[in-house]
């Protein structure tokens, strides 16, 4: 969450001559609903079988660059139907920069009663043994997309 996925994955896809899908915007296709309205009508456990449901089928297509919510991959048949078909790419940042990267956009349901700085870190520490298992991790504080772009490109050319 607002560590640059969105960005870096369209123009990684467009280096590697790769379609780029996003995750939410899947779900959000799949079911005619906003991620805030899944969230608030059926909770997060309704909306994360829905996102194991969809990278259950799209984990195995070929040539895909994956935008997944940061909330993804704390499931581990998740992280293990995507790593079966490719590399995970952990995107992070520091707790202030992704609060100030997202301190005024809504759309963010699990911050929706707490948009703070405290509520973003202890996200981040939760997260941290899922986000740890990642086979390539990239700090994008205060780097520019194309920075972090090359950075994956590099990394990847030691994982193939």
């Amino acid at each position: 969450m607002g560590t640059g996925k969105s960005s870096v994955g369209v123009e990684l896809a467009k280096r590697l001559g790769c379609r780029y899908c996003d995750l939410d915007s899947l779900i959000t296709e799949e079911t005619g609903m906003t991620i805030n309205r899944i969230f608030e009508q059926f909770g997060e456990t309704h909306f994360r079988d829905i996102e194991t449901r969809v990278i259950e089928r799209i984990s195995s297509m070929e040539n895909l660059v994956i935008s997944s919510g940061g909330g993804a991959v704390i499931r581990g048949k998740n992280r293990e139907m995507l790593r079966s078909s490719g590399v995970i790419i952990n995107l992070n940042a520091s707790a202030e920069e992704i609060f100030s990267r997202i301190c005024c956009d809504t759309s963010r349901p699990l911050l929706k009663d707490d948009m703070s700085l405290e509520r973003i870190g202890t996200m981040l520490r939760e997260r941290e043994p899922f986000y740890a298992d990642a086979d390539i991790r990239i700090d994008t504080t205060g780097k520019k997309v194309d920075d972090v772009v090359r950075e994956i490109l590099r990394n990847l050319e030691g994982n193939v």
